[in-house]
């Protein structure tokens, strides 16, 4: 039987799964040991410290929380828990201050992301900065968004509707479901907003003692730091943000520029394989076995290789491809889709399946993007159009495995919603470093380039030639260009540019634990992070 999709909106939430009933690990147990929790009044500089102590998971890294209302416009309401975790600089006396990172989604954990220590910071970062990371509110041990994991799996599949019925289904599966996770989630469902994380984020910065804020965001964190320029430009010391969303476009521009993001890492996948000899598809046609492939995907008849009793829709094959395009994770890719072919092959997975033991509850962030994307579509023949404009533009991947899924399951929100898309007005904050890689399967680069272009003056765009997510890491040039803005705040020349790391270099990359809006599958996880 066909395991069903779920519109998790990152990959990074799965390990967060179990979270809503354990948050008595890292935050909660730094609490209990260190005392009062920090509150946040009015981000102020008279906000309370933080009572840092050692996290259960890992006694190097402190942990603590910090005390925000569930509405800012109703700052003396009801109150959630962020929870935090900080790594302090290892040179104290060269220490400059603190560096927050968020990891993407919506959805990453930020305080998993500084105990697994997944962002891979230089030694000159970690030198100089505490490096702090945050659960932002309704993810992971800050207060998740809980919803029903049966009711989750219950989506239809946003690939194969067919009729004003089935939209109108999806509509009515949308409604139940947000019904149900407002239940479990109490009053902070309608208040997960970016918009709402950057006022947590400005009351954060107060409590770590900071004038002035040192950020890194990769992925949906670059929307954090984008709304927290356009908020506090005068609060601002560094802004590096790594893999830009847009937040101007509408449901067409939306749709279509991930379209051609995923469709470009497809054709970059197909090049590389037609030579390189290593490829496990060389001397094939990659793209009449992929359609093959699709092609059984729609008749029911194409089984994770190994598992003939899952088996895999449209959708989930492309969502696989889209996955291993993070990396990218070329070799690894061109192997499975060769045992997909043969139908005897061995070869792993990008995403391996659930446990069969499924959770009752799972911590689905899609909500957050639901509440700063007003994506509206009428009826099914708008619906269809998108589609098959999409299907026009990416006549390989047919749809984006990310921006398709968010779409749909964003259908029939209620509005207004509280952060509504706009073009950035950023005015008086110090220059933003913005990085992006030509060939960004999530994060299109044209996003860069039109976020750099709205917040003008004070954006500085530097572009990898290069594939795969996130620049940071990816050879020395993008690496020492965020670490000099980071510790000097220089900033790239105009136009600078970073050659692509060769092939064979970038294959490790692919065994890092991914960020951003990985598609997410029920109980899921990323099968090639090491």
């Amino acid at each position: 039987m066909r395991r069903p999709l779920l519109i998790l909106t990152v990959l990074l939430s799965v390990v967060a799964v179990a979270l809503p009933v354990a948050s008595t690990s890292a935050a909660s147990a730094s609490a209990s040991a260190g005392g009062a929790a920090a509150t946040a009044g009015g981000a102020s500089s008279g906000a309370a410290a933080v009572a840092w102590a050692p996290c259960a998971e890992d006694p190097a890294v402190e942990c603590g929380t910090l005390t925000v209302p569930v509405d800012w416009s109703r700052p003396a309401g009801g109150t959630i828990e962020l929870a935090l975790a900080r790594r302090k600089a290892t040179d104290p006396s060269a220490r400059i201050g603190s560096v927050v990172i968020n990891p993407g989604g919506p959805g990453g954990s930020g305080v998993t992301a500084v105990l697994r220590d997944w962002l891979g910071f230089t030694p000159e970062i970690t030198r100089r900065f505490d490096v702090v990371g945050f659960d932002p509110r309704g993810v992971a041990r800050s207060h998740p968004i809980t919803c029903s994991y049966a009711l989750a799996t219950q989506a239809p599949d946003p690939l194969e509707l067919k009729s004003q019925a089935e939209f109108d289904a999806l509509l009515a599966h949308n409604e139940r479901y947000r019904n149900d996770c407002r239940s479990r989630t109490g009053p902070l469902f309608d208040h997960v907003d970016t918009g709402s994380v950057v006022r947590d984020l400005d009351a954060l910065r107060a409590a770590l003692g900071d004038d002035k804020l040192t950020y890194y965001g990769v992925s949906y964190g670059t929307l954090i730091g984008q709304l927290y320029a356009e908020r506090y430009p005068r609060r601002v010391r560094a802004l590096a943000l790594d893999s830009n969303m847009d937040h101007s476009l509408g449901t067409a521009a939306f749709i279509d520029t991930e379209a051609w993001a995923s469709q470009d890492s497809f054709d970059e996948f197909v090049s590389w394989c037609d030579r390189t000899a290593s490829c496990a598809l060389h001397g094939r046609d990659v793209r009449a076995v992929w359609h093959g492939l699709l092609a059984r995907a729609a008749r029911g008849e194409l089984s994770l290789p190994g598992e003939p009793e899952v088996k895999l829709s449209r959708l989930d094959l492309i969502s696989q491809a889209f996955g291993a395009f993070y990396g990218p994770a070329w070799k690894e890719l061109a192997e499975f889709l060769a045992a997909l072919d043969s139908g005897t092959g061995t070869a792993r997975p990008i995403m391996a399946p659930a446990a069969d033991d499924p959770p009752e509850t799972v911590n689905d962030a899609s909500q957050v993007f639901c509440q700063d994307y007003l994506l509206p579509v009428r009826d099914y023949r708008e619906y269809a159009r998108h589609l098959r404009r999409s299907m026009a533009i990416a006549p390989d991947m047919l749809v984006s495995a990310a921006a398709q899924p968010l779409t749909a399951a964003c259908l029939g929100q209620p509005t207004p919603i509280p952060d509504p898309q706009h073009r950035l007005r950023v005015d008086g904050s110090p220059t933003l470093l913005l990085g992006n890689a030509l060939h960004d399967p999530a994060t299109a680069y044209p996003w860069a380039v039109n976020a750099a272009r709205q917040i003008g003056r004070e954006a500085r765009l530097l572009t990898y030639e290069g594939w795969g997510h996130g620049i940071y890491g990816r050879g020395d040039c993008p690496t020492q260009a965020f670490d000099g803005y980071l510790v000097s705040l220089t900033v790239p020349a105009k136009g600078a540019r970073c050659p692509a790391l060769p092939p064979a270099e970038v294959t490790p990359l692919a065994r890092r634990q991914p960020l951003g809006p990985l598609p997410g599958l029920p109980g899921y996880t990323y099968n090639l992070a090491r």
